[in-house]
């Protein structure tokens, strides 16, 4: 066989390093996929069933939705398992992300049509409203609660394909009874806030305010806390006063009173608490503590770590009027 020829040789080298490049590009690019998707040393989120037998991974983006739509319908008094039917609905829809698109105009979290009666293209984009019409949606079905997850999602969504609720089905009951505090210290998220706009005491308020209602900082007072942080707002404005000496902390007081969803004291806190870690990123909360347990953002294990408070009534970290309270500390 005659020897390849100088200029054949010459025409191979652009070829291979055209190859190189392309292998380059590629790994460059699953790398960036994996740190935005929470993969390896990203700054992903994590909820553990009671026990250790059961984990579900996913990103801050992913947690805070699925942050509002718990909230949204634990503030309707919804029963954990509507928040379960709810966050199975909005895994198959959009994988928990507020997408912009969708089959025809679908939108949102739960790709509802504008077109069909769900709202403007602006409320199905909005999370809290598009999980609170779908509560409105599913209280109307009759005994959803015993209905299988598929039937109930079914009944409200009028998919196309209604068996495609049932395979997360398992990871919506993971998620649900972390984000309604009945599995206490179950979600963690690992790496520290993210650059945002929405930053310090008053964003954190506002957001309280826009998944919770109103009612989750009427109760706090709007004293000091001795390390001269401000309380949550006793207004009914949603970003309430600005904090002042160089306070960085909000603190809930949970109490019977601000609970209101006929849950117990304890489930609502640590709903707040979780609440707090899912939003970590959005809203730069560095700390969480609750019931004798404290989060730090920029752990590599981002475990729930124990502060030396009652765990079993409840009470640890900050105090307000005597209750048991969460505290969250910001960034600024």
């Amino acid at each position: 066989m005659p020897a390849p020829s100088p200029s054949s040789q010459r025409r191979g080298r652009p070829l291979r390093f055209g190859a190189g490049l392309v292998v380059l590009l590629a790994v460059a690019g699953y790398l960036v996929v994996q740190y935005v998707t929470a993969g390896t040393g990203a700054p992903g989120c994590r909820v553990v069933a009671s026990g250790g037998n059961a984990s579900y991974e996913f990103t801050p983006e992913q947690a805070v939705n699925a942050a509002t739509i718990a909230a949204v319908g634990t503030d309707r008094k919804m029963p954990e398992r509507a928040v379960t039917i709810a966050l199975a609905t909005a895994l198959q829809e959009s994988g928990l992300r507020n997408l912009a698109h969708g089959d025809r105009d679908s939108l949102g979290l739960f790709q509802q049509r504008p077109s069909q009666g769900w709202g403007t293209a602006r409320q199905v984009t909005d999370p809290a409203y598009a999980a609170d019409i779908f509560y409105a949606h599913l209280a109307k079905v009759p005994d959803y609660t015993e209905l299988p997850l598929t039937v109930a999602a079914q009944r409200v969504q009028r998919s196309g394909f209604p068996e495609a609720y049932a395979k997360h089905e398992p990871d919506a009951t993971l998620l649900a009874a972390a984000l309604t505090g009945r599995s206490a210290a179950s979600l963690t998220c690992a790496g520290r806030p993210g650059a945002t706009t929405a930053t310090g005491p008053d964003a954190v308020r506002a957001a309280l305010v826009r998944d919770f209602g109103r009612a989750v900082i009427r109760q706090a007072g709007a004293e000091a806390d001795p390390a001269g942080a401000v309380s949550a707002a006793p207004s009914a404005r949603a970003d309430g006063p600005r904090a002042h000496g160089g306070g960085r902390t909000v603190t809930l007081p949970v109490t019977a009173q601000t609970d209101g969803d006929g849950r117990g004291v304890r489930e609502r806190g640590w709903q707040l608490a979780h609440w707090a870690v899912a939003n970590a990123s959005a809203l730069h909360i560095e700390r969480v503590s609750y019931a004798g347990r404290e989060w730090v953002a920029g752990n590599t294990d981002s475990r729930w770590r124990t502060t030396g408070g009652n765990e079993a009534s409840g009470t640890g970290g900050a105090r307000g009027s005597g209750a048991d309270s969460v505290r969250i500390v910001t960034g600024e």
